[in-house]
Order: C-alpha cells, then sequence, then structure tokens
C-alpha cells in the first residue's frame, strides 16, 4: 500500500481518537475501575468499617457465607419480583401513553409536559410524598378508600404490612418511572415515517395490523434501550425501598441487605462480596442485551 494512502490515513485517524479518548479513559479507571479493583479485594477478606486491623484473608469465605444465607436468597428474590413487575408495567403503560401522546389533538404539548412532572421529582421526594399518602392514620389513600368510596372497611398500613408493602412500592416506582419510558418510546415513535402508515391504510390494515406490522418492528430499538435502562435501574434498586420500608416487610433488595452489611453491621468484606455478586449479575444481563441487539442487527 502507498504511502499516504487510505489505509495510513485510517491508522492516523485510529491514533488520534485515542489520544483525545486517553484522559476520558483515565478519568474512568480512576473512578471506576480502581474502585471496582478494591471492592473485589476486600470481598476475598475479613474486615471491618473503621477497624484499625488490616484486612485478613478469607478466600471465598464470604461468597460461601452469602450463598448460604436465607436473607440474601429472599433479597434476589424480592429483587426480581420488584424488576419483573415495575419493568412490565411501565412498558405497557409508558407504550400506551407514547401513542397517545404521538397522536395530534389540542393540548398535546400541555400532557407532554405534565406526563413528566413524576419523573422530573427527585425519587426521595416522591418515596417520601407517597409514603405520607399511604399512611394508616391520616393518609389520603385510606381516607378515599375507607372514607369516600367505602371499598375498605378499615384503614390499611400499606408499606408495614407484607404484601401490600412490596406492591406499594411498586406502584411508586411505576408512577415515577412510566414518563422515562414513554419518553424513550415517543423518540422512537417520531422515527417512523408516516408514509408507512398511509401506504398500510391504503391497502386497507386496520390500525391494529398497522401497529403490529408497523410499529411494533420499527419500534423494537427504543423498546430494547428503554427496557435495558429500565432493568438495569430496578436490578439496583435502593431508594425508594430505603425511604417507604428500610427493606423491611418483605421488601429487602439486594441494595438494601448490602447496605445493612456495610453499614449498619460494618462488615466490609462481606458487603463488598454482595457488592461484586450484584455487579456481576447485572453485567450478565448487559451481555446479554449487547448480543440480542448484535444478532437482531446480523438478521
Amino acid at each position: 500500500m502507498k504511502e499516504g494512502g487510505p489505509g495510513t490515513l485510517a491508522r492516523k485517524q485510529a491514533r488520534l481518537a485515542w489520544v483525545f479518548m486517553a484522559p476520558t479513559l483515565v478519568l474512568l479507571a480512576a473512578v471506576g475501575l480502581w474502585p471496582l479493583v478494591q471492592t473485589v479485594y476486600l470481598s476475598f477478606t475479613e474486615t471491618f468499617t473503621g477497624s484499625p486491623e488490616p484486612p485478613q484473608w478469607v478466600g471465598v469465605a464470604n461468597y460461601a457465607e452469602m450463598l448460604s444465607e436465607r436473607q440474601f436468597w429472599l433479597a434476589i428474590r424480592n429483587t426480581v419480583v420488584f424488576t419483573v413487575v415495575s419493568v412490565s408495567l411501565e412498558f405497557v403503560l409508558g407504550l400506551c401513553f407514547a401513542l397517545l401522546v404521538h397522536t395530534h389533538f389540542k393540548g398535546r404539548g400541555l400532557m407532554r409536559a405534565a406526563m413528566l412532572i413524576p419523573w422530573a421529582l427527585p425519587t426521595v421526594v416522591a418515596a417520601r410524598m407517597w409514603g405520607w399518602m399511604f399512611n394508616d392514620v391520616f393518609g389520603v389513600v385510606n381516607d378515599l378508600l375507607v372514607g369516600k368510596l367505602g371499598i375498605l372497611s378499615d384503614p390499611v398500613a400499606w408499606t408495614a404490612t407484607p404484601g401490600f408493602a412490596m406492591a406499594s412500592v411498586i406502584l411508586v416506582d411505576v408512577w415515577k418511572t412510566t414518563p422515562f419510558v414513554a419518553l424513550l418510546l415517543l423518540a422512537g415513535l417520531q422515527l417512523i415515517s408516516g408514509e408507512l402508515y398511509e401506504a398500510a391504510e391504503v391497502d386497507g390494515a386496520s390500525a391494529w395490523q398497522r401497529f403490529v406490522t408497523i410499529t411494533l418492528p420499527l419500534l423494537k430499538p427504543a423498546i430494547l434501550v428503554a427496557l435495558i435502562f429500565r432493568t438495569l435501574d430496578a436490578l439496583r434498586v435502593f431508594d425508594v425501598i430505603w425511604v417507604m420500608t428500610r427493606g423491611q416487610h418483605g421488601t429487602e433488595s439486594a441494595a438494601t441487605y448490602t447496605y445493612r452489611s456495610l453499614i449498619e453491621y460494618n462488615r466490609l468484606g462481606y458487603g463488598s462480596a454482595l457488592s461484586v455478586a450484584i455487579f456481576f449479575l447485572i453485567a450478565l444481563f448487559v451481555v446479554f442485551y449487547v448480543y440480542t441487539l448484535r444478532v437482531d442487527e446480523e438478521r
């Protein structure tokens, strides 16, 4: 290949790209890679927060204890239940809202802005607000269901009753995060050409047929992005659960269980092992997602 040909230019551009990316890569390694390596190391040791004693190497003892702990598996189960139910509801409702605000009607802009209000609220504020609403003594939910509608005969301690507590947490998460899913799906809908719908309508396709044959297939990339973002976020849920229930009454998640081990019990080694387990759980899901995307693009 001659000097100065396309291959040489491509190599120069690649080297220049690495030069420009180097500061960012160094920063990412400093704030991300090094803490990860340190956490993995501590997961093989027995050490306590604030202890003057150096970490003692215990091998895989922390992982063995973790796998034998019933509370750990309950936290994993609760996390999976929370993730599956909340993400499923958010996807269905988000798709409905996206389809609704994608159509042309008077006041569409105001509705789009109002729809984003729950998502714009800080999670701690939203969780605290709903916690007061679910209060069994002066909460508006019990006042509505007992006093106004008469659906219930007695007030319910929604966030302090097993079963109801998890349902309450899921409801708050769905209320807050559905607008985010709707926003992602709406962006995907706006990329679909209207000419496709017009041609299908001329061919006699019904609204349902147009939705199944045009909207869903072309919206698949946006759907996958929305699902992966929400699933990864739900797998490490902490704030909404901690504010509303402190992880009690059947709502303990993997993140709150890890927090208790690290902060309340000061078990830095065991808590690090839990963090590594959660990290690899999420990493496996990301690999599966990336592989699914790659296979879909090759078809």
